[in-house]
């Protein structure tokens, strides 16, 4: 049987059946419902006019974060609740700070994009709860926000007054009640012409729905999955849902490692992270995705899709980092670098699905950094991601473990220039000869991101810059470090 999808909306429960379970939050608002204020502007999470926040309950308490509608799929707001830029408006008819501010500061030209950065700045207001915010915590919060109109500066302008103006408090414990009462006790199939989207809410519930349905698609933060379908325009037959998994949202600390639950999303799993390591993955997570990406898409998710421009896998394989399997037999766990096979092939037995992975904790006399190269610095897909964890021991190397993303079929060891660093000196002349071991270990190729050629000279390049930054005090090392920097 069927279970229809709930959720709250406009302040009370919105209940469809018989939807096709791949059908967008985005299309359903404007072509089901007829609330246009949510725009359509790239249909794959890219540009920010389909902002829309979504409320759910998490330990209890409500949670409300920005995401992107328009590859969102309508199943995935069962025991949720959604706010679109309508709900803004007060209820004797006046604008809510965010809007006012955008009104004040003329943050609105031809107004297509306006809806989806009002969404974002809500987004904003209601984590900044009356503190004035950063000029870095407004960049990050539009960073999904595309306007070709205004320059942002206006739009930056507004981020700020808003705060100014009388303060607009929302009732997070009404909306957590309200969703309590939506919460299911087991695991639910939403059916419709041969589709089923199955949501369970155990992990015993998941292996089970995994092995009845070995070849359904597992979903996620639908960051990928959601252009399958508003791209490639693919027709999914099974979804096995992990969005209500409670067992997968768990990060804790423990025997040397961060474990981390496969579905967390990245903004809390970048965020755990950075708490152990701030300066080495504070500028990767900025510029990893916009945060309605990393709000809605996982870690697990990113390792999970194996994608050789994947941006955390090179430096998670560089640490040592492992990954735990789950299926039928029970867990499983090997190092993450083993885990890739092959372009899009990895070490997925029968059943088995990503269950977590393990990061290893801040070590003593290891030196750790990563770089991310694109062709734009905010939101772009890598060319090159470069990973390096090396054990230093007395200015020689005892251990270097180098991993590059974007240099080949899958994110990859460079075995032969670790071979050619490790037990020597970290001096020029070691350093020299792992870059020209990089040839030898890679093979990447020419696209529309960058060609062969630049990615090896930046890749060696990017090793060259780590050398910098962690030999031996220098009287010009600093000066050399910067001097590079520019370049």
């Amino acid at each position: 049987m069927s279970t229809p999808i709930r959720f709250i909306f406009r302040g009370a429960v919105h209940e469809l059946e018989d939807v096709d379970p791949t059908r967008t939050v985005l299309q359903h608002l404007r072509e089901d419902l007829h609330c246009t204020g949510t725009k359509e502007g790239c249909a794959e999470g890219d540009c920010g006019a389909c902002t829309v926040v979504v409320g759910s309950l998490e330990n209890g308490q409500a949670q409300l974060k920005a995401v992107n509608a328009c590859i969102q799929f309508l199943p995935t707001l069962d025991g949720k609740a959604l706010f679109t830029v309508e709900d803004l408006q007060q209820r004797d008819g006046t604008l809510h700070p965010v809007q006012q501010a955008l009104v004040e500061c003329h943050g609105s030209q031809c107004g297509f994009c306006t809806p989806g950065f009002a969404m974002s700045l809500w987004g904003m207001y209601l984590e900044q709860d009356g503190r004035a915010p950063q000029r870095c915590e407004i960049d990050d919060a539009l960073s999904g926000n595309l306007c070709r109109c205004t320059g942002y500066r206006p739009i930056i302008d507004a981020a700020r007054r808003m705060g100014e103006l009388p303060r607009v408090d929302f009732d997070r414990v009404a909306l957590a009640q309200d969703l309590r009462a939506l919460q299911r006790a087991a695991g639910t199939v939403h059916s419709y012409k041969g589709q089923t989207f199955h949501a369970p809410r155990t992990l015993d519930e998941l292996v089970a729905a995994r092995g009845a349905h070995p070849d359904a698609v597992l979903l996620a933060g639908s960051t990928d999955v959601g252009l399958w379908v508003t791209k490639q325009m693919r027709v999914l037959s099974d979804i096995i849902y992990l969005g209500h998994v409670a067992e997968l949202k768990t990060v804790r600390d423990a025997g040397g490692f961060i474990d981390i639950g496969a579905g967390v999303s990245l903004e809390d799993a970048y965020t755990a992270l950075c708490a152990h390591y701030p300066d080495e993955l504070g500028e990767l997570r900025q510029r990893f995705a916009s945060l309605p990406i990393r709000q809605a898409g996982t870690l697990g998710g990113n390792v999970a899709n194996g994608s050789p421009i994947g941006d955390s896998m090179p430096w998670m394989i560089a640490l040592g980092s492992r990954i735990v399997l789950r299926g039928p037999d029970g867990e499983r766990e090997l190092a993450l670098e083993d885990f890739y096979l092959g372009y899009q092939v990895k070490d997925l037995r029968p059943g088995e699905f990503v269950q977590g992975v393990r990061v290893p904790l801040p070590r003593d006399g290891v030196a750790f950094r990563t770089y991310k190269l694109a062709k734009r610095f905010d939101q772009d897909i890598s060319a090159v991601c470069a990973a390096f964890a090396f054990a230093l021991e007395d200015g020689v190397v005892a251990d270097a473990r180098i991993a590059f993303g974007g240099m080949a079929a899958t994110p990859k060891r460079a075995a032969q220039a670790e071979s050619a660093l490790n037990g020597r000196a970290w001096d020029e002349a070691a350093l020299a000869d792992a870059m020209a071991a990089l040839a030898n270990d890679y093979a990447p190729l020419s696209d529309m991101r960058a060609s062969g050629a630049y990615r090896m000279k930046t890749a060696q390049n990017l090793l060259r810059r780590f050398w910098l930054e962690t030999r031996s005090a220098h009287p010009l090392a600093a000066a050399q470090v910067n001097a590079f920097a520019r370049a």
